[in-house]
């Protein structure tokens, strides 16, 4: 019998995992992971950025986890030995009609107490000089981090508390008991007084395997990357992005400094035929037809078909894709990019059409489920895990009540 089980090994449910330990340092925590390793996909293959919460609308969660977690992530990094850089960021203007979207930005981030500065065309020469933009606003406490190495130091804070994870471990079933939930895994039995969902792109699938009914469907879509040759990376300095399109839910392609060395360039956003189709060949019947016929999607693509075709468009052509990259940057060449790996965002989706454009977080008997968490959840990783522990009952208080 566990006090808390945790299900999915991504940043969100070690840095959960690692929290519960450090609050309750008796308790027996379990983590399981279906994967062989941790961190395999949404936090393995994203930007590695560390957000500042420049863009989030004030008082959201998003905005306000963003920014303590810029400070906590980094904090966390220094102590236990995980490089990172704050090497800052830029956000530029590229046409007149894009300044007043950027004034905006500029304000937001006066509201949410986030430090940026607006710079001029001469300016912005100087810290990227192959820029071209008519305006820019640098965000200086916008980083980068290897965040599998994060993972790495949060599995062993795990250990050393004496939390036990499991990989290659599927969950198949949940059943209420009385004393909490039976979880009927690959392995076998395991039992637990209470139960913790962070399954990321499944995590919609195991909240209703624990008896609730998720407001949103999870829907995937990928992000695909190309990166630059290693005689080009000069042409980028830093994080380079463009104003966002207000009209579409995603932030555009932008270049972006790994702590490798590399500049990754993306990502688009299209549809998904698989939770964790990372290639455009990639295919799952079932989470087609999931897809498909689920009301909130034709919604959402009679909302943004243009867009979405845009999007489309530029998976397929290596020239579309190199001339939204020649707008931040016209030096840029198709031949200077070559395909990086991709990544799928698990999309929230109301019924209506929405994305659900915060955190989502569902509490039931005995259980919470993370239903969404979107960027900046990786920057965010231990206040979301902090929040969640606050929501947990202490061990050995555990009650069939369910929770408001």
């Amino acid at each position: 019998m566990y006090d808390f089980a945790i299900i999915g090994g991504g940043i969100v449910g070690l840095a959960t995992g690692a929290a519960l330990g450090r609050r309750y340092p008796f308790a027996r925590i379990l983590l399981v992971e279906k994967e062989a390793g941790f961190a395999q996909h949404q936090t393995g293959r994203n930007s590695g950025v560390i957000h500042s919460g420049i863009y989030y609308k004030p008082g959201s969660l998003k905005a306000e986890m963003a920014q303590a977690g810029n400070q906590s992530l980094r904090a966390f990094c220094y102590e236990y030995g995980v490089p990172f850089d704050v090497c800052g960021k830029l956000i530029v203007a590229t046409t007149p009609e894009e300044i007043p979207a950027l004034e905006g930005i500029f304000d937001r981030s006066l509201k949410n107490g986030v430090p940026a500065l607006r710079l001029r065309p001469e300016e912005v020469k100087e810290i990227e000089p192959h820029v071209a933009c008519l305006a820019a606003i640098r965000v200086p406490t916008t980083g980068i981090v290897d965040y599998r190495q994060v993972c790495h130091a949060l599995v062993h804070e795990m250990q050393q508390q004496g939390g036990e994870l499991k990989l290659g471990t599927e969950i198949l079933q949940v059943v209420p008991t009385p004393l909490g939930h039976l979880l009927e895994t690959t392995w076998g039995s395991l039992e637990t007084r209470f139960l913790i969902n962070c399954a990321g792109l499944h995590s919609d699938r195991v909240a209703r395997l624990g008896g609730m009914e998720p407001q949103a469907m999870i829907v995937p879509f990928r992000g695909e990357y190309f990166e630059l040759t290693p005689q080009r990376r000069h042409l980028v300095r830093h994080l380079i992005y463009p104003v966002p399109n207000p009209a579409f839910p995603f932030l555009g392609v932008h270049f972006t400094r790994m702590m490798d060395g590399s500049i990754h360039a993306g990502p688009n956003a299209v549809l998904s035929f698989k939770r964790e189709g990372y290639k455009k060949s990639d295919f799952s019947l079932r989470d087609f037809t999931e897809v498909m016929t689920y009301p909130g999607f034709w919604k959402l693509t009679s909302r943004y078909y243009q867009e979405g075709f845009q999007e489309m468009f530029r998976s397929w052509s290596k020239a579309a894709f190199t001339r939204s990259l020649q707008r931040l940057v016209p030096e840029i060449r198709a031949e200077d990019l070559i395909p990086s790996k991709s990544g799928v965002r698990a999309q929230a989706l109301l019924r209506d059409g929405n994305m659900v454009d915060d955190f989502l977080v569902m509490e039931g008997t005995n259980s919470l489920h993370v239903c969404n968490a979107p960027s900046p959840a990786a920057t965010a990783s231990l206040e979301i895990a902090k929040r969640i522990v606050s929501k947990v009952p202490r061990p050995g208080r555990l009650s069939l009540v369910k929770r408001a």
